[in-house]
């Protein structure tokens, strides 16, 4: 089996679709530095060199007025127990283009890895950007991630960014992401993982809502178990007329977990409005109740609890 196929192989195990053979489909395969299969479609270009040991440079471009049918996918990893992956990402999305990018980023044997992803995203004036990042670390809790994002986005424009670690040890998770957002523009970061025996989650994400009626959400979901700590760091700042925005954190905790939430919301126009809410704490009582008077145990109803608000 060569190293494509054990890839393939790692990313639908990681619960992918086999989606790679499609020629209607956008992808980009790399495993390490290694490029192991690129393809694109009308309106998009993809890029991807290998510009130093363990670092590859990605270009994507979605070309003025395309709107990208089916969703790009792409599949980042370490196969081996030791390994380092740096990504250097660059993303154009034109005038009116609009493009969704699903990336799984699988790490299964990892004892000791460090996968690094710097991204530069800039999008013009009515384009759409939609970023899903899926991981799955394995067991092992060997993985280190630090993933940082500049990100402006123009006059209307709009950009989801969702990731989810739900599955798997998380190891240690470091983000810095910021966003500067213009008139009539959207963004929305939106956070999910599950943490256990002693992951380390760190988030920070910050959006400058700078234009006249710019939107923005920033919305982060924790579970933790076992020694596992967590300080998520949303900041919303708003200083146009019309613009409004709203941080959520919650935590749910359990053992001897520990977490922290640092909302901060900034307004500077009497016109604008920020709201924010953080909760942590454990499992909602009456819920716990009502699930255990159906037949679960403490356990398989707090289970039960904590993937209901993931996956929300």
């Amino acid at each position: 089996m060569n190293d494509y196929e054990m890839m393939i192989n790692a990313y639908k195990d990681a619960g992918g679709d086999d989606i790679f053979a499609d020629s209607e489909v956008a992808h980009l395969v790399l495993e390490r530095d290694k490029i192991l299969g690129m393809h694109a479609v009308e309106g998009l270009e993809v890029e991807a060199d290998k510009i130093s040991e363990d670092t590859v440079k990605v270009k994507v471009l979605v070309k003025a007025g395309y709107q990208i049918k089916n969703p790009v996918h792409m599949c980042f990893g370490v196969l081996p127990k030791e390994g380092r992956q740096k990504i250097d990402m660059n993303v154009e999305v034109q005038k009116n283009a609009k493009v969704e990018v699903v990336a799984d980023c699988v790490f299964p044997n990892a004892v000791k890895v460090e996968h690094i992803m710097d991204a530069v995203i800039n999008i013009d004036d009515g384009g759409n950007y939609i970023y899903k990042e899926h991981h799955f670390h394995g067991d092992n809790g060997g993985v280190e991630v630090i993933a940082k994002s500049d990100i402006n986005v123009e006059a209307n424009g709009k950009l989801v960014t969702k990731f989810d670690l739900l599955e798997g040890r998380v190891g240690k998770i470091d983000f810095d992401y910021k966003a500067n957002i213009a008139e009539h523009g959207t963004v929305e970061m939106l956070a999910r993982i599950s943490g256990q025996k002693n992951d380390l989650i760190k988030i920070r994400e910050a959006a400058h809502l700078n234009g006249e009626s710019a939107r923005g959400i920033l919305d982060s979901k924790i579970a933790l178990k076992d020694q596992a700590e967590a300080e998520i760091y949303n900041e919303l700042t708003a200083d146009a007329a019309e613009a409004m925005g709203h941080v959520d954190c919650t935590e749910i905790i359990k053992d001897q977990a520990i977490a922290r939430a640092i909302p901060i919301v900034d307004v500077r126009h009497p016109e604008a409005k920020v709201t924010h809410e953080a909760a942590i704490g454990s499992v909602d009582s009456t819920q716990l109740q009502t699930l255990m008077s159906r037949g679960l145990d403490e356990e398989e109803a707090s289970d039960v609890i904590i993937q209901g608000l993931l996956n929300d």
